[in-house]
């Protein structure tokens, strides 16, 4: 097995958004915000090589949104998911699988792309399976008003009508085990309705892709929650029972949304849960 870090770009949110509660004058020492009260944002992907299966883990917003749209995120930087493939020698037409931790904009909006003509959608890895699962589907499919706004149907509802669509099980225990893309899923709910982690085992490490259970380091203690949680109590015990695990178990934490740090890992001070160091994805894992 390979895994190569893909950068598809970065953008701006709002740090009050980002989270919720703690004040500015707090979170803003770990994540500096600019004069309009945005922060730095990354759009971090992987991809995972595996004997004939090549898994790109999330994809991005994608690039088919109106520039109305965007203008609401600031997009910026050189990096792109066709030339981060290309880097490590890969198009997307190589892509076998695509798995979805959810379905908001900036984790999906990568999937679809127009048609030549721009008269409709297509998916934008034609050889790939899209996985996500049954409850998260209903739920972004059927969103509730909170959520409308991230979940575009026209980066869903193209993946089902293109007969690409694929659904993992979802366990009683939490942690699904051996799923068809060959690593552990952790599933959680106080973000959004079963959002999925891959947990990965890699060069003798543990591997975890956070999605936004973690979006960046400034958001590891506890009551730092995103304002864009569903149900932020819930995100704060699934994230309590993550941290002490992955203290524990000495996991590497890959992070999508951090816009410096890479993957980090954990350490248990008086504080409680806090950052122990930080790590450039390659220099950290050799790449054969």
């Amino acid at each position: 097995m390979q895994i190569y870090p893909i950068q598809t770009g970065y953008f701006k949110l709002d740090g009050g958004a980002m989270f919720g509660v703690v004040p500015k004058v707090i979170w803003q020492k770990t994540n500096p915000a600019d004069a309009n009260n945005l922060i730095d944002m990354s759009l971090r992907c992987m991809l995972i090589e595996d004997g004939k299966r090549l898994i790109l883990i999330d994809n991005g917003t994608g690039d088919k949104q109106s520039e109305k749209f965007f203008s609401y995120y600031y997009p910026y930087g050189d990096e792109t998911l066709d030339n981060q493939l290309a880097k490590y020698g890969f198009h997307r037409d190589d892509i076998t699988d695509v798995f979805l931790t959810h379905l908001h904009f900036d984790h999906c909006g990568g999937s679809i792309q127009f048609n030549k003509d721009k008269t409709g959608y297509q998916p934008a890895f034609k050889n790939a399976k899209f996985w996500s699962n049954k409850d998260h589907w209903q739920w972004a499919t059927h969103p509730n008003p909170r959520e409308k706004a991230s979940f575009l149907p026209e980066n869903i509802k193209p993946i089902e009508e293109s007969g690409q669509l694929h659904f993992v099980d979802i366990p009683k225990e939490g942690i699904l085990k051996n799923s068809p893309l060959g690593f552990d899923i952790l599933f959680v709910d106080g973000h959004t309705d079963k959002q999925m982690i891959p947990m990965i085992n890699y060069q003798g490490k543990k591997l975890i892709f956070m999605a936004d259970l973690l979006p960046t380091v400034g958001h590891i203690p506890l009551p730092y929650v995103m304002g864009y949680d569903t149900r932020p109590l819930i995100t704060m015990s699934e994230k309590e029972k993550f941290l002490q695990k992955a203290v524990e178990n000495e996991f590497y934490l890959f992070l999508e949304h951090d816009a410096v740090h890479e993957v980090c890992t954990l350490q248990q001070t008086e504080k409680g849960v806090r950052l122990k160091e930080t790590f450039v994805f390659n220099d950290l894992f050799s790449q054969t």
